[in-house]
């Protein structure tokens, strides 16, 4: 993160970053959300396995680790989590270099990922408004003698063009230093004040601190939506996937043995080293 970002970030609360990934990257994380895709809706038919703490019922991938809610229709959404587990070709998001220089910057303590989720966003869906302004302390956003200290932040990864109308990520800038909640009725994203759209090319990221007021605006388009969302915070803060919300991370063993002693460490909710 240079002088601008750094500045840009702390003004705002978030940041458009331009080719995170790499053309090939993009194309091999695309077809793999595709075929995840096909599996999750099949399991969607299936009697809930988990209702989580904040309400939502959850469908639970034991044999490739994931948990899948939502819908494959015209309107809805569909939210994979812990996708990790389930083709390895999302690897190369665990420990991706040029986002741990991000990452590294703006959370004080050593981060680790807490948060982990496809989000398929049908033609007609939008993403409620949500957060800004004071928030829970594990969210908050603050500037300390030391710089940027963030708890909660993510990284959205596109694998492909997302422009007007199709469903834009949207934000209100600088609602992360708020000292009020939104006075607005609703948590329509479209009717907001404020609120913008920020469009993107495949191979694109955006950073944003989760203090900030965020959403999604309607997608007018005929275009499914189909982002990664990569979560992190400081070390000590469990998973904040809406279905293991509080709990330890949920990584198979299988996929644990997959990576290295420092991608390990970005799973381990305890400051203590793992052997070599």
């Amino acid at each position: 993160m240079n002088e601008i970002e750094r500045y840009e970030f702390d003004r705002q609360g978030y940041l458009i970053i331009r080719n995170m990934l790499s053309e090939s990257q993009t194309r091999d994380l695309s077809a793999a959300i595709d075929a995840l895709e096909d599996r999750a809706e099949a399991r969607l038919s299936r009697p809930a396995d988990k209702v989580s703490a904040w309400g939502p019922e959850y469908r639970h991938d034991a044999e490739h680790g994931y948990y899948v809610r939502g819908a494959r229709q015209t309107g809805k959404t569909m939210i994979i989590e812990d996708f990790f587990n389930a083709d390895p070709v999302f690897d190369l998001l665990v420990g991706h270099t040029p986002t741990m220089e991000y990452i590294r910057a703006i959370v004080q303590e050593r981060p680790t990922i807490n948060n982990s989720e496809i989000r398929i966003r049908y033609p007609g869906n939008q993403t409620s408004t949500h957060l800004g302004g004071p928030v829970a302390s594990k969210y908050r956003y603050s500037y300390t003698s030391d710089g940027i200290s963030c708890m909660m932040v993510r990284m959205i990864y596109f694998v492909h063009d997302v422009q007007p109308g199709q469903g834009e990520f949207c934000v209100v800038p600088a609602t992360h230093k708020s000292n009020m909640l939104s006075p607005y009725e609703g948590t329509d994203p479209d009717k907001e004040p404020g609120m913008i759209g920020l469009p993107v090319r495949a191979g694109d990221a955006i950073l944003f601190t989760e203090n900030l007021r965020h959403g999604g605006l309607t997608n007018r388009s005929q275009q499914t939506r189909k982002t990664l969302h990569v979560g992190y915070g400081p070390y000590w803060m469990k998973s904040q996937n809406i279905s293991t919300m509080d709990e330890e991370p949920n990584i198979l063993p299988e996929t644990f043995a997959r990576y290295s002693r420092e991608q390990r460490l970005l799973f381990r909710s305890w400051n203590t080293l793992l052997p070599d």
